[in-house]
């Protein structure tokens, strides 16, 4: 099962803070361990969101928002993708992350964990058919 742990933005993310030496140094430990367990498939930091773009869809219109976005809780600041057995693995995985140590720079954090979907989760039709070749070329099933 693959899970994306998504790390929630905080003020500090928001405003472009970048993390302290310890920190990056005790997420550069965790990274290992999760990569020598052999559930790590990716991870990233993102920028705050003044230096993104939001799309919106309305019928056929579109509409380009330029960030930064309100209420910094409803964001993303990184994410982690990680393959393990379960939920509560993934779970306890989470958990791990060094938040909340000396070494954080806010006092709250928080990750949310969401399953990927699989093409073998959607009804056999042409679209699934399309993702599978899809898939293939990318070098992912």
């Amino acid at each position: 099962m693959k899970f994306m742990m998504i790390v929630k933005a905080t003020k500090q993310s928001e405003a472009g803070e970048m993390p302290s030496n310890d920190t990056l140094v005790a997420m550069g430990k965790y990274n290992e361990e999760l990569q020598k367990a052999g559930v790590l498939l990716d991870l990233t930091g993102l920028h705050p969101s003044s230096r993104g773009a939001r799309v919106r869809f309305e019928g056929k219109q579109r509409t380009v928002v330029d960030g930064p976005f309100a209420e910094a809780k409803e964001l993303i600041s990184g994410y982690w993708l990680i393959q393990t057995k379960s939920l509560a693995e993934a779970i306890e995985w989470a958990k791990r992350v060094p938040f909340g140590t000396e070494i954080a720079q806010q006092p709250v954090a928080e990750v949310e964990i969401r399953q990927l979907f699989d093409v073998e989760d959607f009804a056999p039709g042409e679209g699934v058919d399309r993702a599978k070749a899809l898939g293939d070329k990318l070098g992912k099933t």
